[in-house]
């Protein structure tokens, strides 16, 4: 079975590696490349970004969709969205959700992951049936944790709450980097077992342990994966892509991508970053205090900006 790979570099990976600013003039250049790659789906808006283009960058967000609509007409383009709460910081009435996925399938937008951080469905289930209504593809999303209270069935009754709720697939986020390659493969495999879904898993690199789960996942069933470009790739953010096509290739998961294109893209990204090098996290290989602190990729170098802004940035730890 081949492996669909979501490039998640014009999205989580910039506001993994350095708090989400990277601007639609250094994506619009490379758009192009981008979309003669191959890929499953490239994740481009949601999170962070819609916030970070009005308080950082003086960007409209709808602009962005549209603009990078226009220059990847081929590959479907991906966002995420935070359920009840869109892409905000409070919960906003269904008919608000209902909306708001109308004017972004409108804009361009083509697969919401629609997650809620608490794992509760009905904060998942307006924004999941208002994106199915407009035709475009939603789904449903495991928020991965792990707890006492958080067991292997935890993840086979959300599943299947999800489903009845109505989506087109699933997404394990593993957004810390704390799923092990033995849980990926148990969750995967009994996931697969029960349920006709296609399933994919988003992984975070800090830990060290992404490269390994996304390949049990693999070896487990899971339909397809988030990576990122190799020159955005690693400490908070995921793993790169070009390792995984490589590993992949002459097997039956190979992903048909060209790595010579995508070395291509990486060299351009390789350039771009330099322009950002102020807003990098600090950390340099892997970081195992998340395997306790669970916190997020895509919050750290956030994080670590808002506390050099108020000078205190040794604070990071109690923190």
């Amino acid at each position: 079975m081949t492996i669909a790979i979501t490039d998640v570099v014009l999205r989580d990976a910039h506001q993994s590696l350095f708090a989400t600013r990277l601007r639609l003039d250094d994506m619009l250049p490379i758009a192009a490349q981008l979309d003669d790659v191959g890929y499953g789906s490239l994740e481009c808006w949601g999170g962070a970004t819609f916030d970070a283009c009005i308080r950082f960058l003086g960007e409209d967000p709808w602009v962005r969709l549209r603009e990078l609509k226009k220059a990847m007409p081929k590959t479907p383009l991906q966002m995420l969205l935070r359920g009840q709460n869109l892409l905000g910081y409070r919960h906003y009435a269904d008919d608000v959700v209902e909306r708001f996925v109308e004017r972004a399938v409108k804009n361009g937008m083509d697969v919401f992951r629609v997650f809620d951080a608490m794992n509760d469905p009905r904060n998942m289930k307006a924004a999941l049936s208002a994106v199915r209504s407009h035709g475009a593809h939603a789904q449903g999303t495991l928020s991965y944790t792990t707890s006492p209270a958080h067991t292997l069935q935890t993840w086979l009754d959300l599943t299947e709450q999800l489903l009845e709720t109505g989506v087109d697939s699933i997404a394990i986020k593993d957004m810390s980097g704390i799923l092990t390659p033995m849980a990926a493969y148990e969750l995967v495999s009994e996931i697969k077992k029960r349920f006709e879904v296609r399933l994919h898993l988003h992984c975070h690199a800090t830990t060290g342990m992404a490269e390994m789960t996304l390949l049990k996942a693999i070896e487990a069933g899971v339909d397809g994966v988030d990576t990122a470009i190799s020159s955005m790739s690693a400490t908070y953010g995921h793993p790169a892509t070009e390792a995984l096509v490589a590993t992949l290739a002459g097997t039956q998961h190979d992903t048909g991508l060209d790595i010579l294109k995508l070395e291509s893209i990486a060299a351009y990204f390789r350039e771009v970053r330099k322009k950002y090098h102020a807003f990098e996290g600090q950390l340099k290989g892997y970081d195992s205090r998340i395997l306790v602190a669970q916190v997020p990729g895509g919050m750290l170098t956030n994080l670590e900006g808002q506390l050099k802004q108020q000078n205190a940035a040794d604070k990071l730890d109690q923190v």
